[in-house]
């Protein structure tokens, strides 16, 4: 759960840009629910500022020191009115304590993922469930594994290298083309991916090189619903994208589920 620091954390929100329509879907579910708002994995705020410039008060935790400082910087640009809803904490999403309790606990963009085992799972959401409001709901996304993709690139040898994003720098004007390698360990269900960020010169010639770890768990679409159902939670809606549509295999889990 630690690999958001260093050139990750910096180069994080020019290549981690979302899925499409999240945003808005968060924070219409924040307003929903409202009024105070938990995000765990809250990263440099992509989606905790525009909750709270919808107006509601929420609280950001994260692990990663280096994310938080991204973030930070960027609350402090924004107008007194939105930097007065808005809390950073540093935190475990396996074990915090707040305090309070939340009209919505939202863990956007995979976050969920970072959790390696199913024991941290379990934690989580037993801490999440502990601070939810009696009519508070929990709202997450996941990728949806696809075994054929996992059976094709399990073992030692893991991926070929290949081109995963590129983007241009905003300070120094440098493009930057990030590349991708993954193993997959069927029998844990953990990826272990490694990007590769290279800054080019104006004639493609390899200026840089920096390395990012990355790694995750997948969970199957039955296994989270066993889980949350193990951990006091209650289905409400389980979408396969953020206009709201029929879950589809291989594409997106989002959940939807309160106290049981």
């Amino acid at each position: 759960m630690s690999d958001y620091a260093g050139t990750y954390a910096a180069y994080y929100d020019y290549r981690a840009t979302g899925l499409e329509g999240d945003v808005q879907f968060y924070v219409a579910e924040a307003r929903k629910a409202g009024p105070l708002v938990l995000e765990l994995g809250c990263g440099t705020g992509r989606i905790l500022i525009p909750v709270a410039q919808a107006g509601l008060a929420v609280v950001g935790l994260d692990l990663s020191k280096p994310m938080l400082a991204i973030a930070q910087k960027k609350i402090a640009a924004l107008d007194a009115a939105t930097r007065g809803r808005i809390e950073l904490a540093e935190g475990d999403m396996r074990r915090f304590a707040l305090g309070r309790r939340f009209n919505l606990v939202m863990i956007p963009f995979r976050a969920f993922l970072h959790l390696l085992t199913p024991e941290d799972e379990r934690q989580a959401l037993e801490c999440v469930r502990e601070h939810l409001a009696d009519d508070g709901r929990l709202i997450f996304n996941i990728f949806d594994p696809r075994l054929d993709i996992i059976a094709a690139h399990s073992g030692p040898l893991g991926t070929a290298l290949k081109k995963d994003s590129e983007f241009v720098h905003p300070e120094t004007g440098r493009r930057f083309v990030v590349w991708d390698t993954r193993q997959y360990d069927a029998e844990r269900q953990v990826i272990t991916q490694y990007f590769i960020h290279e800054e080019l010169d104006e004639a493609g010639g390899v200026l840089s090189k920096a390395y990012a770890p990355l790694t995750l768990r997948y969970v199957f679409r039955w296994e989270m619903q066993y889980l949350l159902e193990l951990c006091g939670f209650q289905i409400e809606a389980l979408y396969g994208d953020f206009g709201r549509g029929l879950f589809r295999y291989g594409g997106e889990q989002i959940w939807v589920a309160r106290k049981a």
